[in-house]
């Protein structure tokens, strides 16, 4: 059975299906605006039956149910465009790593030009005590560094490049592990390491996939920084 309301919606050109508040116009089927509120709100006042007004309670009800969908409806609008921009990198976006360095989780790593190396570790909980070793090519420790204690979250650390005996180390690469504990507790750690982007491959969907020597493909959302 039509309601006032519904006769309303009629006489503006307005339809709604069953199944909820869908509007449709001849111009537009998408939501209801303001402007459409405005005019539906002083449409039925004009053509109510003034010896059987329309229950103010119940136009308010039903025009904020209206809003809501509409809002609501606008809304995923707007969640699916960024979700889609923010899941998806262009071409050009993609491009640009190609020749940059990436800081991401790994554990080879090359020496920079000027000799040493940098990167950090990311904890998963407060530590009293992190330590990076740096190992060469045949597994052989040449240096450890204690970054001391550090609270969660992610820590920086430099490498001069020198071994215990303060002789080159060599032009690698190398072998970057993490480890962290809190009085004896082991603490989840993980090595970030800097490496240059040989090349990148765009996925039918998903983020661009980076491929760095010695740690292999990753994506770019796995990216923590970029030199």
């Amino acid at each position: 059975m039509a309601t006032a309301f519904d006769t309303t919606l009629s006489n503006l050109g307005i339809g709604r299906s069953n199944s909820g508040p869908t509007v449709t116009t001849a111009a537009k089927a998408d939501t209801l605006t303001q402007n459409d509120f405005i005019k539906l709100l002083t449409a039925q006042l004009k053509n109510q039956d003034p010896t059987d007004p329309v229950d103010a309670t119940q136009q308010l009800t039903q025009l904020a149910q209206f809003s809501s969908v509409a809002g609501i409806s606008e809304m995923n609008t707007t969640l699916k465009a960024i979700q889609e921009k923010l899941s998806g990198t262009s071409t050009s976006d993609a491009l640009s790593y190609v020749g940059r360095t990436v800081l991401a989780p790994g554990n080879t790593a090359w020496p920079r030009a000027s000799g040493g190396l940098a990167g950090a570790v990311e904890l998963g909980g407060d530590a009293t005590d992190v330590r990076v070793t740096i190992q060469d090519g045949s597994g052989q420790i040449v240096k450890s560094v204690s970054l001391g204690a550090q609270p969660k979250g992610t820590v920086n650390f430099d490498w001069d490049g020198l071994t215990e005996a303060g002789a080159s180390a060599g032009a690698g690469p190398f072998t970057i592990v993490a480890t962290a504990n809190n009085n004896g507790a082991k603490v989840d750690s993980t090595a970030l390491v800097w490496a240059p982007v040989d090349s990148v491959s765009m996925p039918s969907g998903g983020p661009a996939i980076l491929t760095l020597p010695g740690i292999g493909q990753i994506p770019t959302t796995a990216v923590r920084q970029i030199g």
